[in-house]
């Protein structure tokens, strides 16, 4: 084995509990004391929480943070703006302790939530806001999850509740991101159109080719990098011939680390586009054994290949992918 990466990836899910409680480490820079926290919980106890939203606002710029993720702007109860990681591969919201503090709300135990995360899950405290608010989506009255201070400078995650009949429109060139309602508009010229489906908590699927093999592809912002589960692996290699693979570290907002394995790998095939990673981490990951997706060939798509895009618009009301590449590439 060569090297060793260390690769952060967030794709994120919540769970609630009867008095909503546990997960991914007991939160960012905050002590649980034995006689507020929250009972041992059941798996037969939790739920998944999901919430909507309305009217236009304003459009919000953002741009990318040092390892290639989307900071968006999101005022919280009229505050801010937070810096949050837009994370499409993340059903629900979260912020860090300083947030919290910032707003001047207590995180509270007893309405804790079970965080699913990308190598491990967590039971952590939350805090209800009245308005959560970033480009055209404002979503009223929501507990959001304290997170740990793992997010790479960033204060939060900005999930995809809302998104149900917005458009997201991702500049990559100029790092600018638009959230809008979607007025069921087609692809431009020089886009491609790939459709996805929402599925296991709405994540967003498309279906892609590696070489041969097909894959289910989510769509992940959140993410550093690009993480394929094994049974692709085992798929792939099967095809090609065995190189010596990196030794990769995965590490998600819960804090806790996996061992993985990185390879070259085909181009990822949209249709008749495709996009180059120059390796793929491939994992057992926590988060594809939540998802059911440890039988069938699967990947989270990052940034590290998402970003070698012109632009990237996600229409939820279309359920489309609109894709243009960089000019020459």
């Amino acid at each position: 084995m060569a090297g060793m990466r260390s690769l952060r990836v967030i794709a994120l899910l919540l769970g609630a509990a009867v008095s909503l409680g546990a997960a991914h480490a007991l939160s960012a820079g905050i002590t649980p004391d034995p006689a507020t926290s929250p009972p041992t919980l059941d798996a037969d106890q939790l739920t998944e929480v999901v919430i909507e939203a309305p009217e236009p606002r304003y459009v919000a710029p953002t741009r990318r943070d040092r390892i290639g993720r989307i900071w968006a702007p999101v005022y919280i109860n009229d505050k801010g703006p937070f810096r949050m990681v837009l994370d499409t591969g993340a059903s629900r919201s979260g912020v860090i302790a300083s947030v919290a503090s910032a707003l001047g709300i207590a995180p509270d135990a007893s309405a804790a939530v079970i965080l699913q995360g990308a190598t491990g899950s967590l039971v952590v405290p939350t805090i209800y806001v009245d308005t959560l608010l970033v480009g055209d989506v404002l979503i009223k009255g929501s507990k959001l999850p304290i997170l740990r201070d793992a997010l790479g400078g960033a204060e939060g995650i900005l999930g995809n509740e809302g998104l149900a009949d917005r458009r997201v429109y991702i500049d990559f060139r100029h790092d600018l991101i638009i959230i809008s309602r979607s007025h069921d508009q087609p692809a431009g010229a020089g886009f491609l159109t790939i459709p996805f489906t929402l599925e296991r908590g709405r994540l967003l699927i498309a279906q892609v080719k590696l070489g041969r093999v097909r894959a289910k592809a989510i769509i992940d912002t959140g993410s550093q990098s690009t993480v394929a589960n094994l049974a692709l692996r085992d798929a792939l290699l099967s095809r090609h011939s065995r190189e010596e693979a990196t030794m990769d570290e995965l590490q998600g907002v819960t804090e806790d680390i996996q061992k993985g394995e990185g390879h070259s790998a085909p181009p990822i095939e949209f249709g008749p586009m495709e996009i180059h990673s120059q390796r793929i981490t491939f994992a057992d990951a926590h988060i594809f054994q939540v998802w059911r997706l440890t039988n069938e060939p699967a990947l989270l798509v990052g940034m590290d290949a998402l970003g070698t895009l012109d632009t990237l618009i996600i229409d939820y009301r279309r359920h489309e992918l609109q894709l243009r590449m960089r000019e020459g590439s």
